[in-house]
């Protein structure tokens, strides 16, 4: 399964990168395992709980997801080069009582998955409540193993 082609079947697209917004990268590579800075909601920002619902969460999740595709994308070239999604940690932005941020977090795991299968795409995972830059609804980050040691 190429996963570029299945981002594509499922009505998705990876966004542009984004430049970074400090003094650091999007990703470091060591060994094989790559290790990604946050992705961001970008198009969806509020508090989940008080603004945002949890399907509105769920699919800011997804979008923070792609936001991590586009991050591995331009670091390998090729999402083929994924051997297996190791760990996600998503920042929920959330009111102080609000509980469902695993309901939230599976608009990620379910994208990896739907992209890259089981075997590769099921993944540790946590997710907290925060407070996120620019007010993105999640922020994600993730540990990935790529089927190519770095040079």
């Amino acid at each position: 399964m190429n996963p570029e082609q299945r981002i594509k079947d499922l009505g998705l697209a990876l966004p542009e990168m984004r430049s970074s917004a400090g003094n650091y990268v999007p990703s470091v590579q060591t060994g094989n395992l790559l290790f990604l800075s946050g992705s961001l909601s970008y198009d969806t920002v509020g508090k989940l709980g008080e603004e945002l619902s949890v399907e509105e969460g769920y699919k800011a999740a997804e979008q923070a997801g792609l936001e991590a595709l586009s991050k591995i994308k331009e670091a390998t070239g090729d999402l083929s080069k994924v051997k297996k999604i190791v760990k996600v940690l998503a920042f929920i932005n959330c009111s102080l009582d609000f509980k469902q941020q695993a309901k939230v977090m599976n608009g990620a795991s379910d994208l990896f998955v739907s992209i890259f299968g089981t075997e590769v795409g099921v993944h540790a995972r946590t997710s907290i409540g925060s407070i996120n830059p620019r007010g993105a609804a999640v922020e994600l980050e993730m540990v990935v193993e790529l089927t190519e040691t770095k040079k």
